[in-house]
């Protein structure tokens, strides 16, 4: 039984949620796991015709028999936390099992006050965070000065560590962002009222998903953001705070690398993102206005309209080198069904020069040009296929030429958002 990976191979948006629960469904997956991010991510997945958005959440929750698992290297909001699962059960919605972390970080509520706060200070220089809290959160982990879930049953070291991490905010509030300081005693009082509703689910989530893969059960690690978002090998610095690539999800999770068997990148027919930060082959035209309207590019999480371009094989041989792919999930290929000609970014221009890999600095990347290859577009909507050879010649020959500049293999094909709309290229 495999330890399978699920993660964005682009700048997050791209239906990693459909990819981990088709897989969830099609064979018996006994784990599904959340290695990194908070609630600033979010998949969207669709159930018989019922839409559902999980942001902290594994979408792995939607199935029942299966457990869900928050691992360590998870930023986790109770407040966030509770009203998903709240959401779910009102909805009628039969959840599986879940587990956190005790070793995951807290997302205190100074937390999103620094991220807003510091955000509107940065001005034209914003990043485009969400303002959840998540930057600053993994700040705290790294200076060592957070708040672990651990820490909620134990009062008294929860108010300390509260303490010392307000002692500097505190001054940086007052002092250079001219706002209020941040109360100790409320902050305590607030996350220990979370403490008996979260005991429950606490758990060693490293030693019970050893000791799984150790009995032959199935766990799929599902990423959160992407590759060009991730801290160290995405687009700095408009990128989250944590390691969205395959490597973050070993210590993320608290497994080694040999535990892995599959690593599988889900990548759209096009390419999208979300915030500020370089992105060479953004549309400023109709097509870009099209391709947003057609795709519903809307945010999950944030509900911000995603930017929009044509399919980057570039960044498609950078996720999958630096990820070590097994293996490509392409998504919303149904989408580009209103075109003629399809472009696709094959290398980049940089100060005259042809560049066929990702340039080594941001300002390459910034000054990269597109160099598109065109191919024809099949003219039809293609979301009742249900096989590879149902498409039009023109889609599998699109499909089949990604795969053969992109860096490995393409798995699956997404035609629309339902469970059943998705074709298998390679068995």
């Amino acid at each position: 039984m495999p330890a399978i990976v699920v993660l964005g191979a682009q700048w997050g948006d791209e239906g990693k949620g459909k990819a981990t629960d088709l897989l969830a469904t099609s064979e018996t997956i006994h784990y599904v796991v959340r290695t990194s991010g908070g609630h600033n991510a979010g998949h969207t997945i669709v159930v018989n015709g019922e839409k559902y958005a999980t942001h902290l959440l594994p979408s792995g929750i939607l199935t029942p028999g299966a457990t869900s698992v928050i691992a360590n290297g998870v930023v986790v909001s109770p407040e966030a936390l509770f009203r998903e699962l709240d959401g779910l059960l009102e909805r009628g919605v039969e959840l599986g099992g879940l587990v956190v972390s005790a070793n995951a970080h807290v997302i205190a509520s100074y937390h999103s006050t620094i991220d807003k706060v510091t955000e509107r200070f940065l001005g034209k220089n914003q990043i485009g965070t969400t303002g959840r809290g998540i930057g600053p959160a993994y700040a705290d982990k790294i200076n060592r000065v957070g708040i672990r879930v651990a820490d909620l049953f134990d009062e008294g070291i929860l108010r300390q560590k509260v303490d010392a991490a307000l002692d500097v905010r505190n001054h940086l509030l007052t002092k250079v962002y001219n706002r209020r300081a941040v109360d100790v005693d409320a902050v305590v009082e607030e996350l220990v009222s979370y403490a008996d509703r979260l005991r429950p689910m606490v758990a060693d989530t490293s030693l019970l998903l050893n000791e799984a893969l150790d009995e032959g059960r199935t766990v799929l690690f599902e990423g959160a953001q992407a590759t060009m978002l991730d801290v160290d090998h995405g687009t700095y610095p408009f990128v989250t705070s944590s390691n969205a690539i395959a490597g973050g999800v070993c210590t993320g999770a608290g497994v080694g690398p040999t535990r892995i068997d599959r690593v599988i990148g889900v990548i759209k027919a096009y390419s999208t993102r979300v915030g500020s930060g370089p992105f060479p082959t953004e549309l400023f035209d109709q097509d870009g206005i099209d391709l947003q309207t057609l795709g519903g590019e809307i945010g999950v999480s944030t509900g911000r309209t995603r930017r929009c371009g044509w399919y980057d094989a570039v960044v498609a041989r950078y996720a999958a080198r630096v990820n070590g792919l097994t293996e490509f999930f392409l998504t919303k290929l149904d989408i580009l069904g209103a075109w003629d000609e399809i472009p696709v970014c094959v290398a980049y221009e940089i100060d005259g020069k042809r560049v066929d890999e990702m340039p080594m600095t941001q300002t390459e990347f910034h000054h990269a040009k597109p160099v598109y290859e065109m191919f024809e577009g099949w003219k039809s909507d293609i979301s009742g296929c249900r096989s590879f050879a149902d498409l039009p010649t023109q889609a599998q020959a699109y499909v089949t030429a990604l795969e053969g500049m992109s860096g490995a293999r393409i798995w699956g094909v997404g035609v629309g958002p339902g469970r059943e709309q998705t074709l298998t290229v390679h068995d």
